[in-house]
């Protein structure tokens, strides 16, 4: 058994000398990296467009944002109060004043107030005559019909002619109902 112990000291030795002689050949340097392919410039990376100026609301945009609001929350009531209090919509440029008619007009018609929506239309096309409504609101079966009124109006009756009239015929005296008796 001593006999097969005895080679591992050599065979180790042998070992180590052989690592030793042997160095591990260098690595070659990286190639050189070619210059990048000249290619078409790339797009301009696009700029943001400029920030918004700040707009002040006036007071009557605030009158009409706050009425047609209300509006489109079902407060009808609320819409007409807010769109009729104060004149600061009433005393905005044409197209506003036409909104706020056009909103009255829809309050009014929606809370069974005709003859007030009709004349709401009327004020606005007065204001502007080439005032319409979206196809979708003609076809609305309340305001709808309301605005065709206001629109187009049925002219007024032709002023009769002014004759002098002709004077009655006098009245016939009535004869009495009984037959007179002959005399005598």
């Amino acid at each position: 058994m001593q006999r097969s112990n005895s080679w591992m000291p050599i065979l180790a030795m042998a070992a180590l000398a052989g690592c030793a002689g042997t160095a591990p050949a260098p690595t070659p340097p990286p190639a050189p990296t070619p210059p990048p392919a000249v290619t078409a410039k790339p797009a301009p990376v696009p700029t943001p467009p400029p920030p918004k100026p700040e707009v002040h609301k006036t007071a009557a945009d605030i009158q009409l944002e706050e009425g047609t609001a209300l509006y489109d929350a079902g407060d009808f009531n609320g819409a007409i109060r807010r769109l009729t209090t104060g004149t600061e919509l009433w005393s905005a440029p044409v197209p506003q004043q036409v909104q706020g008619h056009k909103y009255l007009a829809f309050s009014y018609c929606v809370s069974n107030r005709i003859t007030l929506c009709q004349q709401q239309f009327e004020k606005a096309l007065k204001l502007d005559p080439t005032f319409d409504l979206q196809p979708a609101e003609k076809s609305h079966p309340i305001w709808g019909p309301a605005f065709l009124r206001a629109k187009n109006p049925k002219p007024a009756p032709a002023a009769a002619k002014h004759t002098t009239p002709k004077p009655a015929a006098p009245a016939k005296p009535s004869t009495p109902a009984v037959p007179a008796k002959p005399a005598g």
